[in-house]
């Protein structure tokens, strides 16, 4: 059953404005319109967005994400360069997921150090 972009938006947590953008930079490109242009999406595409807010969560860059679009049209003759892309965007967020380890064990250094001030001056 066709949904639109509001039904979406309210689903996905998403804003109508980024849906929108999404669509204009072509990764929505399955997303099918009326005879009067408004965007209808359906089950697939509430799958394909929920790909989409983890790059985006993960902090892939819009370029890529667009790269992987294009690959996923292309077809499954494409695999090899999907698995290659993602694999390169997950070593890097297991890179800054630990930079922000390391970060975060300072500011708990940090929190402990205040904590002993607290009780020695409190």
């Amino acid at each position: 059953m066709p949904m639109s972009i509001s039904e979406v938006a309210r689903l996905t947590g998403l804003s109508i404005h980024t849906l929108r953008y999404y669509d204009e930079c072509g990764l929505l490109p399955q997303v099918r319109r009326t005879a009067g242009g408004h965007r209808q999406f359906d089950e697939t595409d509430l799958d394909w967005i929920d790909i989409l807010k983890c790059l985006r969560a993960t902090e892939m860059p819009l370029a890529d994400i667009q790269r992987f679009t294009e690959l996923v049209q292309q077809g499954m003759h494409t695999a090899a360069d999907r698995r290659q892309l993602l694999e390169e965007h997950r070593a890097a967020v297991v890179q800054r997921q630990q930079e922000i380890e390391r970060a975060l064990a300072r500011i708990d250094e940090k929190i402990n150090t205040y904590r002993q001030v607290e009780q020695t001056h409190g």
